[in-house]
């Protein structure tokens, strides 16, 4: 099985300090859906693992988060694509959680819930905690330059073999090159 796991905000999603509230908020980052649809057209399966600590900080509620994803779902849809699951932490960021990234909790999720070895997938994130995450069971990290990724690239403790692309559309350019 051809896995991929990526970050929501600033990978699918443009980012926000003040954190995505509602579905009016939600805009795709240009190339985003198609990406991920070119990625299901080619027998990929694209899982989302992301925090959203604005449910723990008490932001939005567990209906808002849906309805963001669904808003999500239903503009991947017009492009013929889909995310498989979705895996999230509702935490604060000073809880003590195991699904909060960096720690692996979210993929040892996916792991456990797809029967599969991360060794070796993609993992996509804008930020360092994203990579960790995936680092902790083995995925290849790639780091996108859009959300938080310019900040991230810079970020002394990045893993070595972290490869670097523009956006999302690139990474899966470069996937199924």
């Amino acid at each position: 099985m051809k896995l991929i796991v990526l970050d929501r905000d600033g990978v699918i999603n443009k980012d926000s300090d003040q954190f995505i509230k509602s579905p009016d908020e939600w805009e795709a980052i240009p190339g985003s859906l198609e990406a991920i649809a070119k990625l299901n057209q080619a027998g990929w399966r694209v899982v989302v693992a992301s925090n959203q600590s604005g449910v723990g900080r008490g932001l939005f509620g567990m209906d808002m988060l849906n309805a963001i994803n669904g808003r999500m779902n239903e503009a991947l849809a017009q492009v013929g694509g889909r995310i498989d699951a979705i895996f999230f932490c509702p935490h604060a960021a000073d809880s003590t959680c195991e699904c909060r990234k960096p720690k692996p909790g979210l993929l040892e999720q996916i792991q456990e819930r797809f029967n599969v070895d991360l060794t070796g997938a993609p993992m996509v994130g804008d930020s360092l905690r994203d990579l960790q995450a995936g680092m902790a069971v083995g995925c290849q990290p790639y780091l996108v330059l859009t959300g938080k990724g310019h900040k991230t690239q810079d970020d002394p403790d990045l893993p070595a073999d972290t490869r670097i692309f523009p956006d999302l559309a690139a990474v899966v350019d470069a996937l199924l090159d």
